[in-house]
């Protein structure tokens, strides 16, 4: 079990082909549960007590303060620890007096392999890793660190950054551009225990390939032609903190065993340089690839992709989530500095309910930088307190006019009808009425069944009535109720003779 030369030589395939690591949290589009890493371990020889952990570091010794307290007068006082990593679980001695042993050998460091026993002293312990499924509870709160927004979908992940950004772990953001995946790496960053250090973002896209490698992991003076002085690598910088890799599926493949190699490794070798050098840094990666179609197609490495993918989270775009404008663009108008007058204040303060619709129904192929972009463009054009539709750019209101009935679906609910219902749980702890929730509950069906029939019928009220089975008048009694005429989604000339 002893791993010689130190961690430098540790590789988890090679040593266990039987140990498949469990993935410590998987989230993908349509995921709705955390699947979480836990080490158990169990007493052994007079030593009674079962422990689980999720911890990133779990601390086994005599004193009162460990994780795991042995009373036992040949363990010292802090024995050993059961790192987790991205890999697996490693035992690490504690210079302990009377030494730790794996399977009753005598290790510095090593990997743990489920069922295998630990010996502290006279004491013995069976190790295990499991694999817990943890349903996603959405946050309950709009926002999380720079992250905006009330959609369902955001909410869930909410959940789960708060959940991974204390530990280590690895994570790949996946998204389409300008999803906000930047955003997302900062905000996990600033909620771990590394946010005194370093967030260092580098743009694997934005570099000329052949200078990546010095750009990562620095080089010395006079390795190659340009090098007038030896320089740190971004890997250097980021130690301690966190190293975000944007646009990582552009990273060429011959790089990429390389950074594979300091993955595993924690350390970096410069340009150049004889000599490698330890780094302690947390990796966030983000794409608007497919990775797994990157690896299928012979341009992404396979092993670097799953030393990579312990985390997934895949962002929504800005058309999944478009009743989130209704929050974005007022957030926009209050923190943009361009939409300040010399003397500070707020320029526009509202929008109006026809732009907030033709807002709605716009595709947003550039997502919320997009969207960042449109709102600075109006308000430079806006006149007075209020962003109005003629504001907008042309491809804006062009799509309001020809698309009235995608208008409707953000516009109703986010303008005229309200928010949709909170989930029961939320409103019974908030102590909601039976009465009341039901009222809210069928008023969300209500609109959402009206909007649906008219998007499916082109806005012809006489059609959509007739699907529904109810009366003419009766369909637009519900369109008056919930405003949804006041839109203009349905034409005043679709009576049938």
């Amino acid at each position: 079990m002893r791993r010689p030369g130190g961690p430098t030589s540790r590789t988890m395939s090679k040593k266990f082909p039987d140990f498949v690591p469990p993935t410590k949290v998987a989230f993908l589009d349509r995921g709705a549960t955390l699947h979480l890493r836990q080490c158990t371990l169990s007493g052994l020889e007079g030593l009674e007590g079962d422990w689980t952990f999720e911890k990133d570091e779990v601390r086994i010794g005599s004193m009162d303060d460990n994780d795991v307290v042995v009373r036992d007068d040949t363990v010292s006082r802090y024995h050993c620890k059961i790192v987790q990593e991205d890999t697996g679980y490693v035992l690490v001695d504690l210079r302990s007096t009377n030494g730790t042993f794996i399977n009753k050998v005598r290790v510095r460091e090593g990997f743990l392999k489920p069922g295998c026993t630990i010996g502290v002293g006279q004491s013995q312990l069976r190790f295990n890793a499991r694999e817990a499924e943890v349903p996603i509870v959405p946050s309950r709160s709009d926002r999380c660190g720079s992250l905006i927004g009330g959609n369902a979908r955001m909410r869930e992940i909410y959940t789960i950054l708060e959940r991974i950004a204390p530990t280590n772990t690895t994570v790949v953001i996946e998204g389409e551009t300008g999803t906000g995946k930047e955003v997302v790496a900062q905000t996990i960053h600033g909620l771990s225990p590394r946010k005194a250090k370093e967030l260092v973002v580098f743009d694997c896209g934005a570099v000329p390939p052949n200078l990546i490698e010095s750009e990562l992991f620095g080089h010395e003076k006079g390795s190659f032609t340009g090098a007038v002085m030896t320089r740190q690598g971004l890997f250097e910088l980021a130690d301690g903190g966190t190293l975000f890799l944007d646009e990582l599926g552009e990273l060429p493949l011959d790089l990429q065993p390389k950074l594979l190699r300091a993955l595993e490794q924690r350390e970096v070798r410069r340009v150049g340089g004889a000599k490698a050098s330890k780094v302690d840094v947390r990796i966030i990666a983000a794409t608007n690839r497919n990775l797994e179609e990157e690896v299928r197609a012979g341009r992404f490495r396979q092993d670097l992709f799953y030393r990579l993918s312990v985390v997934r989270l895949k962002l929504p775009s800005l058309r999944e989530r478009v009743d989130d404008l209704t929050v974005l663009v007022p957030h926009f108008l209050k923190t943009m500095g361009y939409n300040r007058d010399a003397d500070g204040n707020q320029r526009v303060r509202h929008v109006s309910r026809e732009a907030m619709a033709a807002l709605g129904s716009y595709a947003w192929p550039g997502n919320v930088r997009e969207l960042v972009n449109v709102v600075e463009r109006a308000v430079s054009f806006a006149d007075g307190e209020t962003l109005e539709l003629a504001d907008l750019p042309d491809v804006i209101r062009e799509v309001r006019r020809t698309a009235p009935v995608r208008a409707l679906t953000s516009e109703a609910r986010a303008a005229t009808a309200g928010p949709a219902p909170r989930p029961p749980e939320e409103l019974l702890a908030d102590g909601v009425t039976f009465k009341d929730a039901k009222e809210k509950w069928v008023s969300s069906f209500e609109r959402d069944y009206i909007v649906s029939l008219l998007k499916r019928h082109g806005g012809n009220i006489s059609h959509a009535a007739r699907e529904a089975d109810i009366d003419r008048k009766y369909f637009r009694k519900l369109m008056k109720k919930y405003e949804i005429e006041a839109l203009g989604v349905a034409s005043e000339d679709d009576e049938e003779p």
